[in-house]
């Protein structure tokens, strides 16, 4: 396997399935891919089910390679590779489902002896209630293990003061091209009261 697609097999990852909150008093459901339950008079958890899709292919691609360090063409884990994204996330696996919202930011191989991950992504909302609104996560992502966690550390509009996790799962990928369709899930406690407008 050549270096550059060692570097791309440890940056797709997908995010997946966190339980819900059995204990929330009412819920209520934000079409398939979001359903959000008030625990309390000030506090709610949001479940997010979604899909991004991490093109690095083609004359459009939507995650490129910004930079290399030097030892990165000798390394078996790509070490020193970072990717800026802009992925489109979407309700289901499939391209033309519908869009929910886009996932920016960057993600590079930061371990030398496994393909792991370090990322720092925000995930801005284009749909229904959560329009406007983003989650942020930043953490450790060991792409070869089969379930990663890393933590919701913050957001905006309606996920203000966000806290919570996201747990990983490879759903596709690509090896010949790099592209992956990435399944995530969220499970992420915040402040009932809405942003001013």
């Amino acid at each position: 396997m050549a270096m550059h697609e060692m570097a791309k097999l440890v940056i797709f990852t997908a995010l997946v399935f966190c339980p819900t909150w059995a204990w929330a008093r009412k819920t209520q459901a934000q079409g398939s891919w979001a359903k959000t339950a008030i625990s309390s008079k000030t506090d709610r958890t949001t479940t997010l089910q979604f899909y991004f899709h991490d093109i690095v292919s083609g004359k459009s691609p939507t995650a490129v390679p910004v930079a290399r360090a030097a030892q990165t063409n000798g390394s078996p884990t790509g070490f020193g590779t970072l990717v800026m994204a802009d992925d489109p996330l979407t309700e289901g696996p499939d391209p033309k489902s519908k869009l929910v919202g886009r996932a920016q930011g960057l993600y590079g191989s930061a371990c030398l002896d496994e393909l792991g991950l370090i990322m720092v992504m925000s995930y801005t909302f284009t749909d229904g209630e959560y329009k406007g609104s983003s989650l942020s996560i930043l953490g450790r992502n060991s792409a070869m293990h089969p379930v990663r966690e890393m933590a919701v550390v913050g957001g905006t509009g309606v996920f203000r003061m966000a806290r919570g996790y996201a747990q990983a799962r490879t759903h596709w990928y690509n090896p010949k091209t790099g592209d992956a369709i990435v399944g995530y899930n969220y499970d992420a406690g915040h402040d009932v009261r809405r942003r001013s407008e």
